[in-house]
């Protein structure tokens, strides 16, 4: 019995990291996957286990046997299966607030749904006390038996690290992957029950796996939202993806769905977002700037490949490298959205890693990975944007998109600050009717005026492409002053969350919406 012992506390500690991490997916989906997130949602998992812990041990005391802790870990396998079918109501009108931005609704759906954690999480936090007191016959051996069994408990946890997000929640759903943790939990409790106590206890508990299968077949196979014009939807190992379909165009969502990653019309080009801008960056350097001259280019953080798509109709089918850290919105972008050129190479990989290991040099580097909260500090740093400068051309330039908050222009101008250590030209330009600015880096010195020149050089060639000119004049139109900051981001010191943190909350009591990413 000692050995199914220690299985069971190996089993119970699989399962509480494997239902923590689902439960950070399962409220991503809506809220988005921000630090502020996660830290809720690690926070009250602590306070739970630890209530559990507390629980547990004077429960163990006053009834050390194994039929409690097995109906105890019943409990909290059965309850954990019901968390994301009982939430699914919430979650779903939660995500409808989000799209209204109703703050009531979003903080008491997020609230809710966090305490339906407690139950489950309590009665699986009482199984490792439950186990020290049973297996200590000798006090002598108190430590010894309770190290072993934290340990072991901690490997369950280690795996049950890994397994949902890597493996089961990509390939079956985050609600069919809470059943798939609870119905094993509640195979091991039964066992459990049998061996300590015989058929005759398990018997009238045998409805619990009856149930789960029941419930599984009946509710996990309903989709995660309802948008209006939703035509896909998805879970990979990194994001929730949605598609969404209006009036004949399509557009790629992620996680809460405040943001467009992408937009697709197979007869329209210009969506006077973020992604057109992009083509203005190599006519920064002196005219005359011929659109020949760009020869190849890189794009961290491809999404759904509007940007790629753009590119190729303006500068021909050069060779385009598009990194993108998602495979699955690689295969979203191929299947939905018309990104298959063959020009374009999509490589599922971390942008820095990507550039750090590409040998090619390129006209234009375009970082499109930046959207407050998500902005991987590591693609901020001085550090990366030195090796972005190494991968360019000798007249090549550096684009970068980047999201802002209504009177918040911070992280903007660390960006800038940060950049201009590493290149001798940076300018910024807000996009009209949105919340993003796109900054431009050279590697040569350069100025305004040669974007001025190379517009009426184009206009007086006769080079008509829609595209090119409408990014061109935007670009002058709303170009801003360079800021002056002392912030410098780098690999040792980069205060990222700090600054989004507060952005994300600013935007939110704003009550203002966004449309690009």
């Amino acid at each position: 019995m000692k050995t199914y012992l220690y299985f069971t506390v190996f089993a119970a500690g699989l399962t509480t990291l494997a239902v923590e991490l689902s439960a950070s997916r399962l409220l991503g989906n809506v809220f988005g996957t921000s630090n502020l997130v996660w830290a809720s949602i690690i926070g009250l998992i602590l306070i739970y286990l630890a209530a559990g812990y507390f629980i547990g041990g004077r429960w163990a005391d006053r009834s050390p046997n194994f039929r409690t802790m097995y109906t105890i870990l019943l409990g909290g396998a059965f309850l954990s299966g019901l968390v994301p079918l009982v939430s699914a109501p919430v979650l779903r009108m939660a995500a409808s607030a989000f799209e209204r931005l109703e703050l009531a609704v979003l903080f008491g759906s997020f609230t809710a749904v966090l305490i339906l954690f407690s139950i489950p999480i309590t009665f699986l936090g009482m199984i490792s006390p439950f186990a020290i007191r049973l297996s200590i016959s000798d006090p002598t051996q108190a430590g010894t038996i309770s190290g072993r069994i934290y340990a072991i408990s901690t490997l369950g946890s280690f795996i049950g690290t890994f397994l949902p997000v890597l493996i089961l929640i990509p390939l079956i759903g985050t609600t069919r992957t809470f059943l798939v943790f609870s119905g094993f939990l509640t195979i091991v409790a039964l066992i459990g029950l049998y061996l300590s106590s015989g058929f005759r206890i398990v018997l009238p508990w045998l409805w619990v796996p009856l149930a789960l299968v029941v419930l599984a077949m009946t509710f996990s196979g309903r989709g995660i939202k309802s948008t209006e014009g939703q035509i896909f939807e998805a879970e990979s190992a990194y994001n929730y993806i949605q598609v969404i379909e209006k009036d004949g165009y399509r557009y790629l969502r992620l996680n809460e769905g405040q943001g467009v990653h992408s937009i697709y019309h197979p007869d329209d080009l210009i969506h006077n977002g973020p992604w057109m801008q992009v083509l203005a960056a190599p006519f920064f350097n002196p005219a005359p700037y011929d659109p020949a001259n760009v020869e190849n280019m890189a794009i961290v953080g491809l999404a759904a490949g509007t940007t790629a798509r753009q590119a190729t109709a303006v500068f021909g089918s050069i060779p385009i490298d598009g990194f993108e850290i998602d495979p699955q919105i690689i295969q979203v972008g191929q299947d939905l959205f018309g990104m298959t050129g063959s020009n374009l190479n999509a490589i599922a990989q971390d942008g820095r890693w990507g550039l750090e290991r590409s040998q090619t040099r390129y006209s234009i580097i375009s970082l499109d990975a930046y959207r407050p909260p998500y902005i991987p500090w590591h693609l901020t740093t001085q550090e990366f944007f030195i090796l972005v400068r190494d991968r360019l051309k000798e007249d090549g330039v550096m684009v970068m998109n980047v999201g802002r908050a209504p009177q918040d222009r911070r992280l903007i101008d660390g960006l800038v600050a940060t950049l201009k250590t590493v290149f001798p030209s940076v300018f910024v330009m807000d996009i009209p009717d949105s919340y993003n600015s796109i900054i431009y880096a050279s590697i040569q010195p350069t100025q305004v005026e040669n974007l001025y020149n190379n517009i009426v050089y184009l206009e007086s060639e006769g080079y008509k492409h829609p595209i090119l000119i409408e990014s061109m004049n935007l670009a002058a139109a709303y170009l801003q002053p360079t800021p002056h900051t002392t912030t410098i981001f780098t690999d040792e010191l980069a205060p990222i969350e700090w600054i989004t943190n507060q952005m994300v909350l600013n935007f939110i009591l704003s009550g203002d919406m966004e449309i690009f990413e």
